[in-house]
């Protein structure tokens, strides 16, 4: 047989042990800023509704609102918005990163559909396909990959609002709203509101589940609508609707019932700091 050599033990007979770290605890930290998404038709009140967030707010209005809304603000409204002039992806980024928010509040993007839109033209200038090559549109990348470069690009922004909410600024982000068709195993598949926001039927570098994921809180605005005796549909009031429900994607980590928008105005400084 042959025999192992083995080598000899240290001094004093014991090999040297690791030095394991030591987990540290702290206490639950304070609330920060609050994650806040509308979403709803155009013109139902979003902009109106992230405007009345308490002190100054600064937007980044790149759907064109405020110029047509603002002379339905009161004063006091008014005087306590500041607009970002960002037409770009890289400007918005580059303003958010920048220095100068000392006494900003709330951060509203209006609407973060048309800041994806921008997004999506930024990933089509910087980002070749696999031959070198600049494409049109995102489909032309092939095999979805389009998608995850968009995706890939959209999330420095979550991370730079990440950075205010942090700092003790409230981020609202408002969005128009689309149909999507929701998968049910346990029955008909069927149709709901959602944010619009890209999202790839595989679920995969969605936009929209990661925007819901990050929020602290997801509003739908939608019209209550009844039946009269004729059997037509009617749309009433405007509802305010915080949590799941079968016709939209919401989430609250606060509202547990709807509530109707006319009156409840203050509803956003209720869940803001």
């Amino acid at each position: 047989m042959k025999s192992e050599l083995i080598p000899p033990p240290l001094s004093g007979g014991t090999q040297p042990q690791p030095l394991k770290s030591k987990v540290s605890f702290q206490a639950i930290q304070a609330k920060k800023g609050s994650r806040i998404g509308i979403y709803g038709s155009a013109g139902i009140g979003k902009t109106t509704l992230a405007a009345a967030a308490k002190g100054k707010k600064v937007f980044f209005d790149l759907d064109g609102s405020l110029p047509v809304l603002k002379e339905q603000m009161a004063p006091d409204v008014l005087s306590q918005i500041a607009v970002v002039s960002a037409t770009s992806w890289q400007e918005m980024l580059d303003s958010l990163n920048a220095d100068g928010w000392d006494g900003v509040r709330s951060i509203i993007i209006d609407t973060l559909t048309k800041a994806e839109e921008l997004c999506a033209a930024h990933t089509l200038k910087t980002v070749p396909n696999d031959k070198g090559r600049f494409v049109q549109r995102l489909e032309d990348f092939g095999f979805g990959k389009g998608y995850v470069y968009l995706f890939d690009c959209f999330l420095p922004l979550l991370q730079s609002l990440d950075n205010h909410c942090r700092e003790g600024r409230n981020v609202i982000l408002i969005m128009h709203d689309c149909t999507a068709t929701v998968p049910n195993p346990a029955g008909d598949d069927y149709l709901r509101y959602e944010p619009r926001l890209s999202s790839p039927s595989s679920g995969k570098s969605s936009v929209r589940l990661r925007v819901r994921e990050w929020l602290d809180h997801l509003l739908f605005i939608g019209y209550e609508t009844t039946v009269d005796s004729d059997g037509k549909a009617k749309g009433g009031r405007r509802v305010i609707t915080p949590i799941e429900r079968p016709y939209c994607m919401a989430k609250s980590r606060l509202l547990q019932s709807e509530s109707e928008l006319n009156l409840n105005q203050n509803i956003i400084n209720l869940l803001t700091n």
